[in-house]
Parts: C-alpha cells; sequence; structure tokens
C-alpha cells in the first residue's frame, strides 16, 4: 500500500512540474532564449526516462532531445565539438543532449575509442567551449546521474532479460560492471577539470528513477527566471548535491 502511495504522489508532483515545464518553454520561446541541458552518467543511471518526463507535454517544434550514435567516418575527421554544436538551440529553443560532448571524458577513454593526447586536448577544449556558450548567451545546466555499482547491475540485468528493452544494451553497456572503478577515475577527473563557477556539475543521486527525475526537473526550473514560477520548487538536496 505504501509503494502504490507514493507512487501516487510521484504522480501528482509530476504533472505539476510538467505544468511548471510548459511554462519555462513558454518564456524561452517568448524571449528567444537558449536552453542547453546535459544528461550525463553511468549506463542505465536513469538519464532517458528523466529527459521523457520532462518533455512529455512540451510543444515539440520549440525543442529537440539529441542522442547521437556512434561518429560517422566524417564525423571522426571534423573537430570534436562540431556534431554537437551543430545541433545546439536556436533562439527560443531547449536541446536536452542525451549524453554530449563529454563523451570523450569518460566513455571513450575507457573504452579506447580514442588516445589519450585526444583526451587530454579536449579536456582543455571543454571549460573554453562552454564559457564560449555561457558568453554568447546560452543557458547551460550539467547533470550527473549517479548510481551504485549494486544498483547497476540490477538495473543490466532487468534491461538483458526483458524482450523490450534488450535494444537498450549495447556493447558497452556490457562492460560497465567490469570497468567500473577504470569509470571512477576519468569521471573523477572529469569533474576536477570541467566544474567551473560559470558552468558547474549538479550530481543526481539516481538510485531511486522517481526521485531523481523529479528532483532534477525542480532543479532545472529553479535556475531559469520565467513568468509564473511555483513557489514549491525547493529541491531535496539528499538527491541534488552540487560539488
Amino acid at each position: 500500500m505504501r509503494k502504490i502511495l507514493n507512487y501516487l504522489r510521484y504522480e501528482k508532483e509530476l504533472r505539476e512540474l510538467q505544468t511548471e515545464a510548459i511554462k519555462l518553454q513558454n518564456w524561452i520561446t517568448n524571449n528567444n532564449k537558449r536552453l542547453v541541458i546535459l544528461y550525463e552518467g553511468r549506463d542505465s543511471a536513469g538519464k532517458g526516462g528523466a529527459i521523457r518526463r520532462f518533455v512529455e507535454h512540451l510543444n515539440p517544434r520549440r525543442y529537440k532531445v539529441v542522442a547521437l550514435p556512434k561518429p560517422t567516418i566524417k564525423e571522426k575527421g571534423q573537430w570534436y565539438f562540431q556534431r554537437y554544436a551543430q545541433r545546439l538551440p536556436d533562439p527560443g529553443e531547449i536541446v536536452l543532449f542525451d549524453r554530449s560532448w563529454y563523451n570523450r571524458a569518460i566513455v571513450e577513454p575507457v573504452n579506447g575509442f580514442c588516445n589519450q593526447k585526444q583526451y587530454k586536448r579536449h579536456l582543455e577544449q571543454i571549460p573554453e567551449f562552454e564559457k564560449m556558450l555561457k558568453e554568447d548567451g546560452t543557458i547551460l545546466i550539467k547533470l550527473w546521474f549517479s548510481i551504485s555499482k549494486q544498483e547497476q547491475k540490477k538495473r543490466l540485468i532487468a534491461i538483458k532479460k526483458s524482450p523490450l528493452k534488450q535494444w537498450k544494451l549495447s556493447p558497452v553497456d556490457e562492460k560497465a560492471q567490469e570497468l567500473w572503478d577504470v569509470y571512477t577515475q576519468y569521471k573523477e577527473e572529469m569533474f576536477s577539470r570541467t566544474n567551473t563557477k560559470e558552468n558547474p556539475w549538479i550530481v543526481v543521486m539516481a538510485d531511486s528513477k522517481i526521485n531523481a527525475r523529479v528532483e532534477s526537473m525542480k532543479y532545472i526550473l529553479e535556475q531559469i527566471p520565467y513568468a509564473g514560477k511555483s513557489e514549491n520548487l525547493e529541491w531535496n538536496r539528499n538527491v541534488i548535491v552540487q560539488i
């Protein structure tokens, strides 16, 4: 019974937050603002589910969800930021990245998809790239969805067993548990190099999917000065952690 009541409370709160998200989108559109939200984190951390809840009732003409496949041969020869830069928002638009230019900060070096020279150069360029975005008026929010090793294992097993979700499991996902400690090392290095005052990282404690979805929405909404904002957007600081 408690589980049912908790879920009903979650559904009610989610609807209220989705109403706030519509207000936010209207403000972005009416004021020709540009909003970029990065959803990063370990495999199976719940990034995709959080994005789906955020955009569920938004005007589809005024937002984009970007989840890029592995780069083509042509893209491999480009400046690394190029394929992300061309998907940045136009005035009045929101873009949500389900993984972003931070692939080269963690996923690629861990799995041998880039060399150390490329990796180190990329880490040096990230703060400058994001600084340029901010100076040009883009609102940038960076979320890292954090789960425990045990929770990731449970979710990966569930995905593997589900005929409806098996498509989510990639070769990279298959090695996530084996390479857990290596991912941790690169994650910590990424935070130390790219968590800046202008563009900070926000960690979302995501072992509970419903808490992660609700609290990350509250955080995003609280950052934007849109009209008619609810006063009940204080996020849970046990779920949303500012580095």
